[in-house]
């Protein structure tokens, strides 16, 4: 029960500091958070190390022949009480460790397959926010490079509401689209890929320090196609963490200051899953038991307009509901993606 005794002695030691003096107040608000983050579990595994106590007693009570019965009894409920909260401990590990309660970014573009491609760029952004109004979130368009036909080859966009990232992580991955473009005269069907790459919005608990000196902003004048939405002033900002040259843009808001906002958003993001990204080098082999490898060249589902199918080729999931996937009714496929992800990922998990 090392790993369990490892999450009480933590949460001992955020309290001893909790209730120390001095600490500079951004620092407590970083012990606060990581203290409210691993107290559900610290309190199941006290609870578990209590019934292994009560166990061990009982099982003293088996070599007492008007005691057996009772002890076997109690040992066998002891037992499956431990059980019950063990899985409990392994789901709350497994949300903590997956950055679950976070706000997402999205960004989608177009892959393989020219205007058609764009448009389907359009399409996944249309069901996502479809989605997202579902469930009662938020989303805020962060950058765009919209074409004359409706599309986009780029679009990266905010998601904010109750754990928003939990119910898209899975959707990162190159999406494929099998139908007839409207740009096609003989009706043949084409085959139109977009990727999609889904992040956690980065949080100061997380630790990602960005040194100023290492940006480089520059502003610049927004614009739209065809004369569309023309900016008379350099409210763009494009901003370059120069240590590893990550480069994001915002453009959206008319207001140089809260494009610079989502910018940094968007950087602190990227960095953060970076970061994330190279521990997962690391552990190369825990990632072939989750659902995918991660890879965002992987193509992870196909969209056939003309047999109105959606098959996700993780878990070998097909459902003929295509229309009704495209307005935002995702949960028939994200369900079953995060019950298996899950599956999987309690099976990994060793506490004990």
């Amino acid at each position: 029960m090392k790993g369990l005794i490892d999450y009480v002695n933590r949460k001992r030691e955020f309290e001893k500091k909790l209730s120390t003096g001095g600490i500079p107040e951004g620092e407590r608000r970083k012990i606060a958070s990581a203290y409210s983050k691993i107290l559900p579990i610290a309190e199941r595994a006290e609870k578990i190390l209590r019934i292994e106590k009560d166990i061990e007693e009982a099982k003293e009570l088996l070599n007492d022949p008007e005691m057996k019965e009772l002890a076997a009894e109690e040992i066998e409920n002891l037992e499956r009480e431990k059980n019950r909260l063990l899985m409990e401990v392994k789901k709350l590990i497994l949300e903590s460790s997956m950055n679950m309660d976070k706000n997402a970014i999205i960004e989608i573009r177009a892959g393989a397959g020219g205007e058609e491609a764009a448009l389907f760029a359009a399409d996944l952004y249309r069901m996502y926010t479809r989605y997202a109004e579902k469930k009662g979130w938020k989303y805020s368009v962060m950058d765009s490079h919209p074409t004359d036909m409706g599309g986009f080859k780029e679009i990266i966009f905010s998601i904010e509401g109750k754990s928003p990232y939990k119910y898209l992580h899975l959707e990162s991955g190159v999406h494929r689209v099998q139908r007839v473009p409207v740009t096609e005269s003989g009706g043949r069907i084409h085959t139109s890929t977009a990727s999609v790459v889904v992040l956690p919005e980065a949080e100061e608990a997380d630790d990602i320090v960005i040194n100023p000196d290492d940006l480089k902003i520059d502003t610049f004048r927004a614009g739209g196609p065809g004369g569309q939405y023309v900016n008379m002033t350099d409210s763009a900002v494009r901003i370059t963490h120069i240590p590893t040259g990550l480069v994001v843009v915002c453009r959206e808001e008319r207001s140089q200051h809260k494009n610079r906002e989502k910018a940094m958003k968007l950087l602190k993001a990227r960095l953060k899953d970076l970061r994330e990204r190279e521990e997962r080098k690391k552990v190369d082999e825990q990632r072939k038991s989750v659902i995918g490898t991660g890879d965002r060249s992987e193509k992870i589902r196909t969209y056939n307009f003309p047999q109105n199918r959606v098959t996700d080729h993780r878990i070998g999931l097909t459902v003929y509901k295509l229309a009704e996937i495209m307005e935002g009714n995702l949960d028939e496929i994200i369900i079953p993606l995060l019950e298996e992800e899950e599956r999987r990922r309690l099976e990994s998990i060793n506490i004990v």
